[in-house]
């Protein structure tokens, strides 16, 4: 046996501290090279098994039953979007954070030098190899917590890694972020550690109420009545906390915003979806009846999270706190779909994760490249850029487009099946409100559309601002990423079918059954 998922898994965990070993001693290019290198070959790990559809791998794992890795038609999109944006960032990483470094260690020594006409020394080659091997090392370990998340099979285990990727994400942001980040850092690990302790409250309710924690053995039926509505209510308010849903979404704009912009690309489009992930795997799957019932009210709270994170990003000058607020807009139209109790919605819904994931890494790396090039994030500030950074423009239009939702991109076929998958819910239940909550969240389309058309035009187009003369794209190790998703994102968009195929099914299964029991087949 191969042991594909074992390795995807637990090779980026187990070599991490090489990674910091390699870059503190071999310097910044070593280590990158080997970062890389573990994530590409992970990656190949998580899509060979994925070419089959359907992968399961199982350990003995105590008395809380089986460890288990699976690939299936809800994972498989997850997982390869999750190690795919790890990847790829690696590279984007090295020029970023060594600007960000270095801009910091001038800060620091301004200000402790006596006068500050003094020259400031450049960074010590040993404190820069200390810094990147730290941050390469808990990268991993961060890209790790996600992907196993996804492909965990026991609520424990789900759990558990659902915190492991909290813990060196926080540092990532305690570390290496702007502004007041210690404070900001301490925010988001309160706000979705306490998220994750609700979650982990009707997670054991769950499991010791079916007997069981792992997934394949829990049934709706088995579990006590009188515990139904604590369960859900726990799963459904810890996992919108990770979603951003409003009112839960306090913590996005401060730690999406104010992260390495490397970290943001990671945060924004792959970790805050993995709430929509785990409300797809825990309550539809495992508790159909209760998912039927709460929709109405999850389409809702989807609905006015749609509207509000579009009109907040609306009225950012900030790229990276509009780009956050637009964040909290997306994770809307991914539970608007989750609540359209529909295949074709479901799978608009799983389809958006994979858009937003690249379409906001673009725009994210788009902002970062702004930070090193423009010396500034401030829309203000900026215009223009378009003859300077051409290359740049061409992925951020691509990476809009996909926000909003345009053809040829991956983000049309996402949004099309999420919104007629609710309509279509909508008219066969003859509900008015659910046509009435679909009639308002469509507005949320054009104010997705002008947020981004208008952020779009404030950077690349109009007039050079004072100070921008000299700015031009960044290396290729950050234009190559970007290149990549830019691609990626159009042939998926040309080619849905390379995920729907498998997501479809599954879907299919899931409503039509019932309890899904996939494990066992």
């Amino acid at each position: 046996m191969v042991y594909y998922l074992l390795q995807a898994v637990f090779i980026p965990l187990l070599l991490s501290p090489l990674a910091y070993y390699i870059t503190k001693k071999g310097g910044v290019t070593a280590g990158t090279w080997f970062t890389f290198g573990i994530m590409l070959y992970s990656t190949i790990m998580i899509l060979l098994p994925s070419l089959n559809g359907y992968y399961y791998e199982k350990y003995n794992w105590s008395q809380l039953g089986e460890f288990g890795l699976l690939l299936d038609g809800l994972s498989i999109p997850f997982a390869i979007i999750i190690y795919l944006l790890s990847t790829v960032l690696v590279l984007y990483s090295k020029p970023y954070m060594i600007h960000k470094i270095e801009e910091e260690y001038h800060e620091e020594q301004k200000s402790i030098q006596a006068t500050p006409l003094k020259i400031v020394s450049n960074i010590p080659t040993h404190v820069m190899n200390h810094q990147m091997g730290i941050y390469y090392a808990l990268y991993m370990v961060f890209a790790m917590g996600m992907l196993t998340t996804v492909l965990a099979t026991n609520l424990i285990e789900f759990y558990v890694f659902f915190e492991v990727m909290l813990i060196p994400s926080f540092f990532l942001v305690a570390f290496y972020g702007y502004g007041a980040r210690r404070r900001i850092s301490l925010m988001y690990l309160f706000w979705t550690h306490v998220g994750a302790v609700i979650l982990l409250l009707g997670l054991i309710t769950m499991g010791l109420s079916a007997g069981s924690f792992d997934m394949q053995n829990i049934k709706e039926s088995n579990i006590s009545v009188e515990l139904l509505p604590f369960i859900a209510v726990a799963i459904i308010v810890g996992l919108l906390v990770k979603l951003a849903i409003v009112p839960f979404h306090i913590w996005l704009p401060y730690a999406h915003a104010e992260a390495p912009t490397p970290i943001s690309a990671l945060l924004s489009p792959a970790m805050i979806g993995i709430g929509g992930y785990a409300l797809m795997r825990l309550l539809l799957t495992l508790l159909p009846s209760t998912y039927e019932s709460t929709s109405l009210w999850l389409s809702i709270g989807a609905m006015v999270t749609m509207i509000y994170g579009g009109a907040m990003a609306l009225m950012q000058s900030d790229v990276k706190r509009m780009l956050a607020y637009s964040s909290i807009s997306q994770m809307g139209y991914m539970l608007f779909g989750f609540a359209s109790i529909s295949v074709i919605g479901l799978t608009g819904s799983v389809l958006l994760y994979v858009s937003h994931g690249t379409g906001k890494a673009l725009l994210f790396m788009m902002a970062g490249m702004l930070i090193m090039q423009a010396h500034t994030r401030s829309f203000p500030k900026l215009g223009g850029l378009a003859g300077k950074l051409p290359m740049t423009a061409v992925c951020s239009v691509i990476g809009a487009l996909a926000i909003m939702g345009i053809p040829p991109t991956n983000g049309f076929m996402s949004e099309w099946m999420l919104f007629v998958g609710a309509l279509n819910t909508a008219i066969d239940e003859g509900s008015t409100a659910k046509i009435v909550i679909f009639a308002l969240a469509m507005i949320a389309t054009a104010i997705t559309a002008s947020y981004l058309l208008w952020s779009i035009k404030r950077i690349f187009y109009g007039r050079v601002n004072e100070g921008l003369e000299h700015a031009k794209d960044g290396s290729y190790y950050m234009l190559a990423p970007m290149f990549f998703l830019a691609i990626l994102t159009i042939i998926i968009g040309i080619y849905p079918e390379m995920l729907t195929q498998i997501i479809i099914p599954y879907m299919q299964n899931v409503l039509g059954e019932g309890v899904i029991e996939v494990l066992n087949k």
